[in-house]
């Protein structure tokens, strides 16, 4: 199916508004972590599902603008949180991206999400770093790894799952 401008506009409002959802609804769910900052990730289903069906510009916008959205309804709004949320989830969007041009089927959704956790989580520390002024703050990154690797496995699978899903609902509707 060819879209056009409307058509991928609306495609990218029902994903910020589906991965603001998750982003809120995530911050509202009591995990107690034993390591603070770790999350699960659940807007990033949106951002990988994005990374997989659209284009590099697409996915980035809903990334900015899930990032934008959930700042605003936190109250996290251009604080330490709101640079740290953004980064990560920019330059992770732009590294699952290139995984997925670089290696095409060679790597799985799966392997694509874990990339893009482990990036996101390395460029959060690397902004507090700047922030902060103190390279310190890397020591954390092993702590981080340790859900950012399981979080990306989950976070993946669920994405895979919506895109067989999502394939599948399209073929039956095309043919």
């Amino acid at each position: 199916m060819k879209t056009n401008g409307v058509t991928t506009l609306t495609r990218i409002a029902i994903m910020v508004a589906l991965a603001t959802a998750l982003h809120v609804v995530e911050s509202m769910i009591p995990i107690p972590y034993t390591v603070p900052g770790a999350k699960l990730g659940l807007a990033n289903i949106v951002a990988l599902y994005a990374v997989m069906t659209m284009g590099f510009g697409e996915a980035m916008a809903i990334s900015f603008l899930r990032t934008l959205l959930g700042s605003l309804l936190s109250g996290t709004f251009l604080n330490v949180a709101y640079y740290l949320s953004t980064s990560g989830a920019l330059v992770s969007t732009a590294v699952m991206y290139a995984f997925k041009k670089l290696f095409g089927d060679g790597l799985s959704v799966v392997g694509i999400s874990v990339a893009g956790s482990i990036t996101h989580n390395v460029t959060q520390l690397l902004v507090a770093s700047l922030i902060l002024r103190q390279i310190g703050v890397m020591f954390y990154l092993p702590y981080l790894l340790l859900f950012a690797i399981p979080t990306g496995i989950f976070v993946g699978i669920l994405a895979g799952r919506i895109l067989v899903y999502t394939e599948n609902l399209s073929k039956r509707y095309r043919g």
